[in-house]
């Protein structure tokens, strides 16, 4: 028999590019005594469609049993609940687990399908230079240039545009991972006026906790040192009027015209060296099997591919 529960009726979402900082963002917020925080949520929206429809909760269940990051979790399942209902559970089991009154949740995209289970949700959005993200998303394996590196900026972005459209100004709030790392108790007083509490001095603790040092400020701008001339102008070309509504400054290098010929060639190049890096990580008979097990839709073999794959990508991390 399922339990009566409590439902969690206003979560706040930090959400943004992957890359902005979010991940120390998080480790402040949730250092905050009356903050719990769940990190990497993508897992209640990846399966809600565009028109808003929740998954199948069978097959939901099935995702959910190699979806390393939910598995990290330890959260529990309970099958009598609704999908809403379900993805409300994890938060309340985040809350319960840290004792604390006020929880949050990390997603990086679909973020928008949020208010399909949680109408009253509030947002913080951080933004970070895209010249910084493009380079960084090269350096985790997602991309092999900054063309083709800076995408998961513009759909974390023009996703956000949209969404904060239909966002009173009590439920949203917008903070610059620059401002972060050059004020952080600033900034970190002004969330904590957003949530509705006063600021603690334990949100800085986290780096005597975690393996993430405290805000430093030669982390920002650092495209400036260490992207090539032309790598800079390859973002700018796709995202010169996006960063200067958002308050950045262009480089002042002459603009450049990528062709549709240069574009499929960078689409190539990015995925070979993206291919390249998978066979280095995984080796070249589970890159094959993951490869072949995806388009052979084999889901067993599937399984068993994916509980490989993540137990070398959880190895990483440490």
């Amino acid at each position: 028999m399922t339990k009566d529960i409590s439902l969690v009726s206003q979560p706040i979402f930090l959400v943004g590019a992957e890359r902005s900082g979010t991940t120390v963002l998080r480790l402040m917020l949730d250092h905050h005594p009356d903050i719990a925080w769940c990190y990497e949520f993508e897992y209640a929206v990846d399966k809600i469609s565009n028109e808003g429809d929740f998954p199948s909760l069978d097959e939901y269940y099935k995702w959910l049993e190699t979806h390393r990051i939910f598995q990290d979790t330890g959260f529990t399942i309970d099958r009598g609940l609704s999908y809403p209902q379900l993805i409300n559970s994890f938060l309340g089991q985040k809350q319960e687990q840290a004792q604390k009154p006020i929880i949050g949740a990390t997603v990086h995209r679909h973020f928008d399908r949020l208010l399909h289970i949680f109408p009253d949700a509030r947002f913080i959005h951080l933004i970070r230079d895209s010249r910084d993200v493009a380079r960084s998303c090269i350096g985790m394996g997602w991309a092999g240039n900054v063309y083709i590196g800076v995408e998961r900026w513009i759909e974390a972005e023009s996703l956000w545009a949209k969404l904060s459209q239909n966002l009173s100004s009590e439920r949203r709030i917008e903070v610059t991972y620059e401002a972060l790392i050059k004020e952080p108790v600033e900034t970190l007083t002004q969330l904590c006026n957003f949530i509705g509490l006063p600021y603690n001095e334990a949100m800085l603790s986290y780096a005597q906790k975690t393996t993430y040092d405290l805000p430093d400020p030669s982390l920002i701008s650092q495209w400036k040192r260490k992207l090539s001339e032309r790598e800079i102008q390859l973002v700018e070309s796709r995202v010169a009027n996006m960063l200067v509504e958002r308050g950045y400054e262009l480089s002042g290098l002459p603009s450049l015209k990528v062709t549709s010929a240069m574009k499929q060639q960078l689409k190539l190049q990015s995925w070979w060296v993206r291919v390249q890096g998978r066979v280095q990580r995984y080796g070249i008979a589970l890159f094959l099997a993951d490869y072949l097990s995806r388009r052979l839709k084999i889901n067993l073999w599937q399984k068993r591919v994916r509980q490989k794959l993540n137990v070398i990508n959880k190895s990483r991390l440490k």
